[in-house]
């Protein structure tokens, strides 16, 4: 695996000190989140280091970075859902040959995992039952594979530019159905109790107004 670039920039001293997935989520979950107010960012690990904020791809871009310079493949997994549904993105690990996972939400529930899941799929799995509309359906239906950020070079890291198109690579990479259409058929809603502990933030919304059903 080619070494984390060297990169001569005051931000990244910090990733000196984010040595375990541990750090690096309680890093990630520092930063003020990204809605986006004037439109779609993407931005790249510099770039969130300076603005000291993040959406769901940008800190796991983030988190993958950190991981890289601590001498880790850089791996991002995509959760599709339904069409009405926004996805959400994982910076993934293996500790011990279990899987975890570091993540930026405004929710309290799509959240770090603890490298604890003999696959992939369990994993992912573990977001299921969190992943539900306002009506209470659930909408996860498909993750993607591991996802390999060093396939795009080493200027993702410290780019002044979108990484859109590396986002809609990853959305359109290949993706693992979870469910079959008499799984969906029999899947129960979420209770009232579950939808109203999944309106709980972190971050206050209410004066931003643009963009911000595109967060997760």
């Amino acid at each position: 695996m080619r070494k984390f670039p060297e990169v001569d920039f005051e931000e990244f001293k910090v990733f000196k000190k984010l040595k375990t997935p541990e750090k690096i989520q309680d890093f990630v979950d520092k930063l003020k989140i990204n809605f986006e107010p004037n439109g779609e960012t993407d931005h790249s690990p510099l770039m969130v280091l300076r603005h000291k904020e993040a959406h769901c791809f940008e800190g796991a871009v983030l988190a993958a970075a950190a991981l890289w310079h601590n001498g880790e493949r850089p791996l991002l997994v995509n959760l599709k859902t339904t069409a009405d549904d926004y996805g959400h993105v994982l910076a993934i690990f293996r500790r011990g040959g279990r899987w975890g996972a570091i993540t930026k939400t405004n929710h309290a529930v799509l959240k770090y995992r603890d490298p604890v899941y003999g696959s992939l799929q369990e994993l992912v799995m573990s977001y299921f039952n969190e992943y539900f509309m306002d009506n209470g359906v659930k909408t996860l239906r498909a993750y993607s594979s591991p996802f390999d950020l060093t396939k795009y070079g080493d200027d993702w890291v410290t780019s002044r530019k979108s990484l859109s198109e590396i986002l809609d690579a990853l959305m359109d990479s290949p993706h693992v159905k979870i469910l079959n259409k008499e799984s969906v058929r029999r899947l129960r809603p979420a209770a009232p109790i579950e939808i109203k502990a999944g309106k709980l933030v972190e971050w206050n919304k209410n004066k931003l107004k643009n963009r911000q059903n595109r967060i997760r």
